[in-house]
């Protein structure tokens, strides 16, 4: 039986116009002057409203060369709902304004039965509420139109260290197959009183440029592909970086896959430019994860 899960977002923090969205991802696509590559194994893009960080977004997805690609694997961080498991979508299609992606319900099945009781289900009610997927969705259905492709949506909880390690151990056979890609759901830093975090180090010059001195440190040591050495980072800074437990996990992916895969981030952007203690900003991060030949 079919299960829809509706794009809830659409209309809202992006147009649910399917002409106006399909001409503003064919713009962002377009320039970022990039070129699609068949050794694009993932991405880590932002999840903010697309006039927050649709352009910046567009940096990783347009890396992506859909030619032999079959499957997709959909990290993203929990916002609403909390589970200290990885959710996989009980839903069997994911609408989209232009274009649906099916779930491939099978590879579901196979990693419940993988993980053994480690993985939870959420229901449509906590797929429809969560963000941090949805705001991939239209990207990808763009970028893959015309290619027969299927979703595999992981909810990513409030997952332990351990568990950051397991969860990346039983996917990493995964990243082996070429016909398999990672989509990894993060914004940066969450800067304000709003978001309970205001530190900033005046060495660097106004708040904003300490922001980014701290995102790109963090940022450096994701492209290292070290999930011990982010740990200590966000151990040490507190960074507020919301994807942080799907980036350890996909860290963990790549480093007991087979493949040599690294992670380069490619754009930088902030919501807006903090100066004093009542300004507040997000920050927003796109990175390609290229397969090393």
């Amino acid at each position: 039986m079919e299960k829809v899960r509706q794009p809830s977002h659409a209309g809202s923090w992006y147009t649910d116009n399917p002409t106006k969205l399909s001409s503003d991802l064919e713009k962002w696509l377009r320039e970022t002057g990039l070129t699609k590559s068949p050794d694009v194994r993932g991405v880590i893009a932002p999840h903010a409203g697309y006039s927050y960080s649709g352009p910046t977004a567009a940096y990783a997805f347009a890396n992506i060369d859909p030619t032999n690609i079959s499957r997709i694997f959909l990290l993203g961080p929990s916002h609403h709902y909390y589970t200290p498991k990885c959710a996989l979508s009980s839903a069997t299609v994911y609408k989209t304004p232009i274009g649906d992606l099916p779930v491939d319900v099978e590879m579901i099945k196979e990693i419940r039965a993988l993980g053994m009781g480690k993985f939870g289900m959420m229901d449509l009610r906590v797929d429809e509420a969560e963000h941090s997927m949805e705001m991939h969705l239209p990207y990808l259905a763009k970028v893959f139109e015309g290619h027969d492709v299927k979703v595999v949506p992981i909810l990513v909880g409030a997952v332990s260290e351990e568990n950051e390690a397991m969860y990346g151990q039983l996917l990493a056979k995964y990243v082996d197959d070429p016909k398999n890609f990672f989509s990894v759901s993060s914004d940066f830093c969450h800067w304000g009183s709003r978001f309970n975090y205001t530190q900033f180090n005046l060495d660097h010059g106004d708040i904003h440029e300490s922001i980014e001195v701290l995102d790109r440190t963090g940022m450096d040591i994701i492209e290292t592909g070290d999930p011990d050495a982010f740990k200590k980072y966000l151990k040490k800074f507190q960074n507020t970086i919301c994807g942080r437990h799907p980036i350890s996990v996909f860290l963990h992916m790549l480093k007991h896959s087979s493949s040599k895969v690294k992670i380069n981030f490619l754009q930088y952007k902030q919501s807006s430019q903090c100066k004093n203690m009542e300004d507040s900003s997000v920050s927003y991060a796109s990175a390609a994860a290229k397969l090393e030949t």
